[in-house]
């Protein structure tokens, strides 16, 4: 057998640097190429190397340019595969032909395209009924760019308001705090920052179920409190944080100081899940009937569902916001915020724009943004349907039960989520106690959530694999 000798990496890239022919870099085609030359012969063919860090002094044949990206990009992972991502990866091949067809819109131009506009709205009114709406008051909402940017306008009027209250009273306003639990997600944490709002972070523990801690609220409000951020849908576990119980813990320190505070939810995920989940968002208050019963009646068109407690039916919820490109099953990119009613939102952020040819009121943190996935948004709503996302978002909820399952069962593991977990019961029970579940449960059987699988270590297997 010949000998082989080891090669030096870095020396063979320095030795095909330095020679003359530099044929080795990515190269695109001269002015004498032909035509014929392909996007791959095309990149060695010429003796000029491609800029990637200053724009070129001439440019390349669009062919080549493409294939060359199109290589690159393919060191990057399958959207369809990435299960690291709350992000919608998948949409039907109807909804991504009219994404195309209007990706060249623009959301600030309302004059110009009125028919996404007034999807824009339906879409607005649509998700402000599954919130519960209430009679007697005009729910007001908009798209953002995503959450991020709607948890910082509710959080932004809810400041507002807070230092018109102060104003009228002649009080100081210069120590503004908001609380959250420790397992928000950084969003909320960038409003405190961006906005100069002190960030009562408080901490999660297994005994507050990995939940923002009702009793840590109660020692950590006061005059200067703007409002609690309240999370429905932990990135981390899945759970739902008690909304009711906060605020009827707002409502009892109200009685006793007169201090107002609000809650804005952030249902970035749980947003459009809790609506069509047979679980709803596992509090008392879900009496509503679904959007349509079992069977139908002929006809029926009633727009009336709620999600128990974590909606507005609870007064002291002010704003939601939730991420249509989340569990709204739209590529990223879009968000939304509602408020119960437009008194909430101050007139002072509004915005009244007179330009490109008309006058529109606005509130947001940008202005040009693309118009595609408000129009992909709509399409997923009147496309999917009450039952078509129910059936969509239980069956998430089942897999996520059996996964939970099968990882407790093994022994080596124990998830800190607890969605799969009978109704009530939150305290990991052994392996042995872990059934598969009956034909025809729903997540109604179970403790709500996101159907998210968080686990670690059992204590067992820590003990046998010490090491």
């Amino acid at each position: 057998m010949a000998l082989a000798r080891h090669v030096d990496p870095d020396t063979l890239m320095q030795e095909l640097h330095d020679h003359p022919s530099k044929a080795h870099k990515h190269h695109f085609q001269t002015k004498t190429a032909t035509s014929s030359v392909t996007p791959y012969s095309s990149r060695y063919a010429s003796q000029q190397e491609i800029s990637k860090f200053i724009i070129p002094q001439q440019g390349a044949p669009a062919d080549a340019v493409h294939q060359m990206l199109k290589d690159e990009l393919d060191l990057d992972g399958r959207p369809n595969l990435n299960l690291a991502s709350f992000v919608g990866t998948y949409m039907e091949r109807e909804a991504e032909q009219l994404v195309i067809e209007n990706l060249a819109k623009n959301m600030s131009d309302a004059d110009e395209y009125p028919a996404m506009m007034a999807m824009h709205a339906r879409c607005v009114s649509i998700i402000s009924h599954l919130w519960g709406v209430q009679k007697g008051e005009t729910a007001v909402g908009s798209a953002t760019v995503g959450s991020s940017e709607a948890i910082h306008l509710g959080g932004l009027a809810m400041k507002r308001r807070w230092q018109e209250k102060r104003d009228k009273e002649g009080k100081d306003k210069s120590k503004p705090n908001i609380l959250m639990g420790s397992n928000a997600q950084v969003a909320l944490e960038k409003f405190a920052r961006y906005f100069e709002v002190e960030a009562r972070i408080l901490d999660v523990s297994e005994k507050s179920l990995y939940r923002l801690d009702p009793e840590l609220v109660k020692k950590n409000i006061d005059e200067n409190t703007i409002g609690v951020f309240v999370i429905l849908g932990s990135t981390y576990t899945g759970h739902y944080e008690p909304v009711e119980e906060i605020s009827n813990i707002l409502d009892e320190y109200e009685k006793k100081t007169g201090i107002d505070i609000p809650i804005h939810v952030d249902a970035a995920s749980g947003g459009f899940i809790a609506p069509f989940t047979h679980a709803k968002a596992g509090g008392r208050k879900w009496y509503v009937t679904p959007l349509y019963p079992d069977p139908p009646p002929p006809h029926h068109n009633k727009l009336t569902t709620s999600f128990d407690g974590r909606n507005f039916q609870l007064p002291r919820v002010k704003s939601i916001n939730t991420s249509g490109h989340k569990f709204g099953l739209v590529y990223a990119g879009v968000g939304w915020i509602i408020w119960r009613d437009e008194s909430y939102l101050p007139s002072y952020l509004k915005f009244e724009l007179h330009y490109l040819g008309g006058t529109e009121e606005s509130y947001t943190l940008n202005f040009s943004r693309p118009g595609a996935q408000i129009i992909a948004q709509y399409y997923n709503l009147i496309h999917l349907g009450f039952e078509g996302y129910r059936n969509i978002m239980e069956n998430c909820m089942s897999n996520a039960r059996l996964l939970s399952k099968a990882l407790e069962k093994t022994g080596w593991y124990i998830c800190v989520s607890d969605i799969h977990r009978r109704k009530g019961q939150h305290v990991y029970q052994g392996p042995e106690e872990i059934e598969y579940g009956n034909e025809g449960e729903t997540s109604a059987d179970y403790n709500a959530g996101l159907p998210v699988v968080a686990f670690r270590l059992s204590d067992d297997f820590q003990k046998d694999y010490s090491h």
